[in-house]
């Protein structure tokens, strides 16, 4: 597939609503590619409303990979990602198809494509229990605060209700005194892989429009009786899985008593910040190639632009 001594990547990423599904499976059976999922909660099963996942009729018979691999109790990592990419591609690349990573966890992604290698932090159980207990006594807030004069950069990445990730990054500082940023800044971004990454932008304005219908569609596909069967299955909201958008807003909603239109109201202002985040992330990732997906009618003049760039990257070791 390729004469190039690097494996070709291509990966398409940007902010959620945006239109990445769509664009993706169009790409992939242009390319013969297989999609690796590049979205830290799709690898859970049993939640899938929340997570706007693909089903099986919308992939159109593209592999897709990682996706409905672990039961919502267990916990995924950027390491475990790096690893499961690491297996995947190869394959991919020996069966003679195009990986092509799609998704929106740009810690994730970005880790693959360029080989990110983190510092072997250990763990300090102790500490980890403490801030927990903090968080549990303080609010969520004034732990989010402790990041914030640790390591503004981590803080401005991470929502405030993100427990887990917060407190990870105040062990690396406890236990390392080099903050999570700071690593992640001293990558040398070179890539083992011949890489094209396209990314999709919009109208702000229009992309938090697209953000709010999904999620009244999310409700009316049934989103609070997805959460409520994940709680009646022994899930907590301290896993790593009922951090997520949609799962600790509806779960504030069942078990704390908050009135429904809250909960919604807060799950839209929060998935409108976390999108932001996600652009502010990709802004500042190497070798992005962008294109403006605001028009929605122009899907095939947008198709042909990334196309374009696609076989301009990857020609004359493309088959086509």
């Amino acid at each position: 597939m390729t004469t190039k001594e690097k494996p070709q990547l291509l990966v398409l990423v940007g902010p959620t609503a945006v239109g990445k599904t769509k664009l993706s499976t169009t790409l992939a059976k242009l390319y013969s590619c297989e999609i690796i999922s590049g979205d830290s909660m799709q690898v859970y099963r049993g939640m899938d409303i929340g997570t706007a996942k693909i089903d099986e009729q919308d992939m159109e018979g593209v592999p897709h990979h990682l996706i409905d691999i672990l039961n919502p109790e267990e916990a995924f990592s950027v390491a475990m990602f790096q690893e499961y990419c690491r297996e995947l591609i190869p394959q991919i690349t020996s069966r003679g198809h195009l990986p092509f990573i799609v998704g929106g966890t740009g810690l994730y992604v970005e880790s693959v494509c360029y080989e990110f290698q983190f510092t072997e932090a250990g763990a300090d159980e102790a500490f980890r229990e403490a801030e927990f207990d903090y968080a549990e006594q303080f609010g969520n807030e004034a732990l989010h605060d402790k990041l914030k004069n640790i390591d503004p950069i981590s803080a401005l990445r991470l929502h405030p209700n993100d427990q887990r990730r917060i407190i990870r990054a105040l062990e690396i500082y406890h236990l390392t005194g080099t903050t999570l940023s700071a690593q992640l800044a001293a990558q040398k971004k070179e890539s083992p892989y011949d890489l094209c990454i396209i990314g999709l932008t919009m109208d702000r304005q229009l992309l938090y429009n697209r953000i709010e219908a999904r999620i009244d569609q999310m409700m009316n596909q049934g989103l609070v009786e997805e959460v409520e069967s994940l709680i009646s299955a022994g899930c907590s909201r301290g896993m790593v899985s009922m951090q997520g958008l949609g799962y600790k807003e509806i779960a504030e909603h069942l078990l704390d008593g908050i009135p429904m239109e809250e909960a919604v109201v807060k799950l839209k202002r929060d998935t409108r910040h976390f999108a932001k985040r996600q652009l502010s992330w990709f802004r500042h990732m190497h070798d992005i190639k962008w294109i403006d997906v605001t028009r929605d009618e122009d899907f095939a003049e947008n198709l042909l632009k990334i196309r374009a760039i696609i076989e301009g990257e990857f020609i004359p070791d493309l088959e086509l």
